[in-house]
């Protein structure tokens, strides 16, 4: 569906928060826009996806793994990521084994679509839109770097959408603090 797109400025602004050659989950990858991306930037990438046939073009890019997240069990059972990256997706009972899956130190990276949205296009359902302030609540154990919820109206080439933003990190080692982390990294 967003196969030829560009990254987006969100996950390329916070990828500078991953640790360098890390492990990276690209959650709903489809064809691979953010995989693609985080492998060139020489991440360790998993993506995970119900499509087979979207996943073929990513072969020898990035572990591959086909699996029905919403219907079937969780795939990646007591494996930890540096990061996990999460765009235009939304399934609320998989949050925890989201959260369970981010090691220490680890990076979340999401985006998708907030209520809203149903006034301008698709997704329309309730079910496939953040309420407002909701990335915030799902993520009240991280420490969040940054948060957005609003409207974007288009431009260079975006379409219109109401979307909601975060970028949050598991403290490393359990500290109960985490270390400041600079929102001006080279390469951003």
């Amino acid at each position: 569906m967003h196969t030829g797109l560009p990254p987006s400025p969100w996950v390329q602004r916070f990828a500078g928060l991953l640790q360098p050659g890390g492990a990276v989950l690209d959650v709903a990858c489809g064809g691979g826009r953010h995989l693609r991306w985080l492998a060139g930037q020489g991440y360790a990438v998993t993506g995970v996806d119900r499509d087979e046939a979207a996943l073929a073009s990513l072969r020898g890019l990035a572990e591959l793994i086909v699996a029905d997240i919403e219907g079937g069990p969780w795939p990646l059972p007591g494996r930890r990521f540096d990061g996990i990256v999460v765009t235009n997706y939304l399934w609320r009972p998989l949050v925890p084994q989201l959260l369970e899956a981010l090691g220490p130190g680890g990076v979340l990276i999401w985006e998708t679509f907030a209520a809203g949205h149903e006034t301008i296009g698709k997704p329309s359902r309730p079910d496939f839109l953040l309420q407002p302030g909701e990335l915030l609540r799902l993520c009240a154990g991280l420490r969040v770097v940054a948060f957005e919820d609003g409207f974007e109206g288009g431009g260079q080439g975006m379409t219109p959408r109401y979307v909601q933003r975060i970028a949050a990190l598991r403290a490393p080692g359990g500290a109960v603090t985490a270390p400041r982390y600079r929102l001006d990294a080279p390469g951003r």
